[in-house]
């Protein structure tokens, strides 16, 4: 059970930092992203799970959309107070989950996914955002490490966490069923703590889309989960259409002897 159950959404640094020039950037960055994904998918409920100021689902067109978080809110309402790594829900009843960031911060990565493989129906989706190692954001988490390796209070949140590559997180998503259905990236802009200077490089923005994507601070995975040995049934529109019994039809019949003779 995570320590943060306890702690307010005033005094945790996630909310706080979230709130701060650089995680505005980062949460108009990653709500174009989550809005264009979440519109075409389909199913009856839908779960976001932290980062709740956020609304990632505010798209989606599925009825039942949730929201959940392990720490106590207070400027947020979610539906649900729980770990990421032991969900309160049922097998197999989830369409869509989504996970902003949850994965860099929580203490057994593994298990979250392996929960997550659990209540995600098949063909169900799961959506992730997490921050790319091999970028500028990943180049300022080196430093921060290097420079403050003995001072755990010069760092705060996001640098507090462990980013996960691509590539590795692909391999965990592989091994558990999954298929990533597509890759993007958003964040070029070096972590300046200073909206004056986001401006400075917003050319970097429009830039590194085009050019650089691969380094992008922050990746947006979407992938399904598939099912060894489900064949999805669709149905066949070029069937013939079904015709009520009771409709009267010509019958066949043998001829009798006196109809062969005449």
């Amino acid at each position: 059970m995570s320590q943060l159950l306890n702690t307010t959404a005033s005094q945790h640094p996630e909310h706080q930092w979230l709130n701060s020039a650089l995680g505005r950037y980062l949460r108009q960055e990653e709500q174009v992203l989550y809005d264009q994904a979440v519109v075409d998918l389909f199913g009856f409920n839908a779960l976001q799970i932290g980062c709740l100021q956020m609304d990632l689902l505010r798209n989606s067109r599925i009825a039942h959309r949730y929201s959940s978080t392990e720490y106590a809110n207070v400027a947020e309402f979610p539906h649900l107070y729980c770990c990421d790594d032991f969900l309160p829900i049922a097998d197999a009843s989830l369409d869509l989950l989504i996970l902003p960031h949850r994965l860099e911060f929580s203490e057994r990565p593994h298990q979250t996914l392996r929960e997550a493989e659990r209540v995600m129906m098949p063909e169900g989706h799961l959506l992730i955002s997490g921050f790319n190692p091999l970028s500028l954001w990943g180049m300022a988490l080196f430093l921060r490490n290097l420079l403050h390796s003995n001072d755990a209070a010069a760092k705060s949140f996001p640098w507090t966490g462990s980013f996960i590559g691509l590539g590795r997180l692909k391999d965990w998503l592989a091994l558990l069923g999954f298929e990533v259905v597509s890759v993007q990236m958003c964040c070029h802009i070096p972590p300046f703590e200073q909206e004056s200077w986001h401006r400075r490089f917003g050319f970097m923005g429009k830039l590194g889309a085009k050019w650089l994507s691969a380094i992008g601070g922050v990746y947006f995975i979407v992938a399904k989960k598939r099912v060894v040995g489900m064949t999805p049934l669709k149905p066949s529109w070029k069937a013939q259409p079904v015709t009520s019994p009771l409709v009267v039809r010509p019958t066949q019949r043998k001829p009798s002897q006196r109809e062969r003779a005449e």
